[in-house]
């Protein structure tokens, strides 16, 4: 399998904070990758620099290509999508209007269309004239995956998408993830969950202290009691 995302020796500073110590990660076109670990331990700061949102050093090739030193928006027109954990809508846009907002602006047809969002999420047809700021946590979480995917990406980075959601519309968020993978885009979760990562996921990556503690399968951090009591659990 190539290697869609390849990041190397990456060091990430909040001013004078060092919050990133030599991260190296990968991730397959079509696989699902998850990053775990506890609060506070730079996962979210791993993807926002990726993102070109953190001032950081390293490497980090999308598609083979250098991310580092361009802009957030530069990085997006290449087909390189974040959903951030705080559900970015536009509250006082209609559910329609936020999705036709994520649209890929190239003029090209992308794989998704409204359609296809509202198949997925039936929900959101229902609500499509609502403005985005009434709906609720978890139909605000859908409206924000689905905008993420009008833009058409090949890669989708996603920060904390089950947080605070019920059960029932996290599994609804598994299924999209699949979904996801089944058309061939790859997919970094950001996730606290360990019951979704292990479900989905082809591989894990388990981050502790501004570095990986763990890398492999989701059978592998199963019979790895050590690194899940260390690292994960609470």
């Amino acid at each position: 399998m190539s290697n869609i995302l390849e990041v190397k020796d990456l060091h990430a500073y909040y001013g004078k904070g060092h919050i990133l110590h030599g991260v190296d990660i990968t991730i397959g076109k079509g696989e699902i990758v998850s990053l775990l670990g506890r609060n506070g331990v730079g996962r979210s700061t791993l993807v926002k620099s990726v993102m070109g949102q953190v001032n950081a050093t390293g490497s980090v090739k999308f598609k083979g290509e250098e991310m580092l030193g361009l802009k957030a928006f530069q990085i997006a027109h290449k087909g390189l999508a974040y959903v951030p954990e705080n559900r970015d809508i536009f509250p006082t846009l209609t559910v329609e209007q936020n999705l036709i907002l994520g649209q890929k602006k190239n003029g090209g047809t992308g794989r998704w269309s409204l359609t296809d969002m509202y198949r997925m999420f039936p929900r959101l047809e229902e609500r499509r004239t609502v403005a985005a700021g009434f709906l609720s946590g978890g139909e605000q979480q859908m409206l924000t995956l689905c905008r993420s995917l009008m833009g058409d990406p090949d890669l989708i980075m996603i920060d904390e998408p089950t947080e605070g959601l019920a059960p029932k519309i996290v599994a609804l968020v598994a299924e999209y993830l699949l979904a996801l993978k089944e058309k061939g885009i790859s997919v970094l979760l950001v996730e606290q969950k360990l019951a979704i990562a292990l479900e989905i996921s082809n591989r894990v990556y388990v981050m502790g202290h501004g570095a990986i503690v763990f890398e492999g399968t989701p059978d592998a951090l199963r019979a790895n009691a050590t690194i899940r009591k260390e690292w994960l659990e609470v």
